[in-house]
This record gives structure tokens, C-alpha cells and sequence, in this order.
């Protein structure tokens, strides 16, 4: 005879139902790199009640996990388990995070997980790192930096900083009062002054001759 379904109350379901429509909406987000599942605790050997993106292999009614078994146990079990270590059932690596949901009396009676697939992103990782690699041996004496071009950098990132803002966020006044202190101590006499002034405050260069005057 087929086990009878736990007993839940109104609110119970209620969470439940919830957490089912919070997993849809991260799983449809996050797909297709990433499994959202949804673990029914009051019902432990049929636990998954929802499973979105499926990475795992698993399907609804399958019973829960070690994790979700040390929630159930343990009221005092941490409520969030954040990227730690996981592994997928074909040997892909995983990062998981877990989330245990309680109810009105402080008891475990759900869990919602995220099973991220790490394999597209560490072949990522490694084309990235192979392509941002230089010859450093093999380099000739070449800058593409204008020289002088850090001196104003630094110099309006101090500016900016001493009024708890940056180089984008300054007021116009405030642009004309640094261009007045950059002109005073010569570094817009530098090559491609302007230019490197109106990159760095993301603006343009006839801003900057205005701002300059």
C-alpha cells in the first residue's frame, strides 16, 4: 500500500507553495547553469517536491539528502550553507548552497538548494587565463599609457576621494575646481592631458576644455 502523505497545516503548505514559485523564478534566471530544488522536509523519503534545471538526475517524490536529514534532526542545524564543495552523481564539480526554511514553532520543515554546474565555467576560467597571458621576456620598451597619464589619475582619484565621491560622480563645480588645481600644478601640460582627464572622469573632451577655462 502506497505510505500516506505527512499531515501539514494551512501555513505549512502555504510556505511550501511558496518556495516552489521563489524556486521557478531563480531556476528560469539562473538556467541553465543552475539546479533549484526544493526539499519538503515534513516528508523525508519523498522530500523533493519541486526540481528545476535538473543537473542532478534526480526527480520529484525522491527521498532527502544527508543535509536535508540533519535539518530534520537538528532545529539548531545552520540555516544557511553557502558555496560549499559539491559534486554532481557523474563526477561534474558543483557549488551548492542550502538554504533551511522553519516554520511558526522554529521546526525544519523545508530547504531550498542551489546546485550550480561548474564545468562551463572553469573551461571559462582556463581560456581566459591562457588568453590573458603575456610575454613579459619578449616585450619591447612600448607603452600605449600616455606618460604622465597615472600622475593625473592619481591626482584625481585623491581629489574625489577627500570628498567622499569619484571621479565620475563629481559636480560640475567640483570638476571645474579640480581642473583648476590640475592646471595650477602643470598636469594638463602633459601629452593627451585632456583626453586622459576626460576618460577618467567620463566625460567628454569638450567638457573638459570648458570645465578648463
Amino acid at each position: 500500500m502506497p505510505t500516506a502523505k505527512p499531515s501539514r497545516t494551512a501555513a505549512q503548505r502555504a510556505l511550501l507553495g511558496q518556495l516552489e514559485h521563489i524556486a521557478q523564478g531563480l531556476g528560469e534566471t539562473f538556467a541553465p547553469f543552475c539546479e533549484v530544488v526544493v526539499h519538503d522536509l515534513l516528508d523525508p523519503g519523498h522530500a523533493i517536491a519541486a526540481i528545476h534545471n535538473n543537473l542532478s538526475g534526480r526527480a520529484v517524490g525522491d527521498p532527502a539528502t544527508e543535509l536535508g536529514l540533519a535539518r530534520i534532526a537538528d532545529p539548531a542545524y545552520a540555516p544557511v550553507l553557502a558555496n560549499y564543495a559539491n559534486r554532481f552523481a557523474d563526477g561534474r564539480q558543483a557549488k551548492s548552497t542550502s538554504i533551511g526554511v522553519k516554520d511558526a514553532e522554529g521546526r525544519y520543515v523545508a530547504a531550498l538548494c542551489l546546485n550550480v554546474d561548474l564545468t562551463l565555467f572553469k573551461s571559462l576560467q582556463s581560456a581566459m587565463g591562457q588568453f590573458v597571458q603575456v610575454d613579459t621576456q619578449a616585450a619591447p620598451a612600448e607603452t600605449l599609457d600616455p606618460a604622465g597619464a597615472d600622475a593625473i589619475r592619481a591626482r584625481i582619484d585623491r581629489y574625489a576621494a577627500a570628498r567622499a565621491s569619484t571621479p565620475r560622480a563629481l559636480k560640475a563645480d567640483e570638476r571645474r575646481a579640480l581642473l583648476a588645481e590640475l592646471k595650477a600644478e602643470g598636469l594638463l601640460q602633459l601629452r593627451h592631458a585632456m583626453q586622459t582627464v576626460a576618460a577618467h572622469l567620463g566625460v567628454s573632451r569638450a567638457t573638459v576644455y570648458s570645465d578648463a577655462r
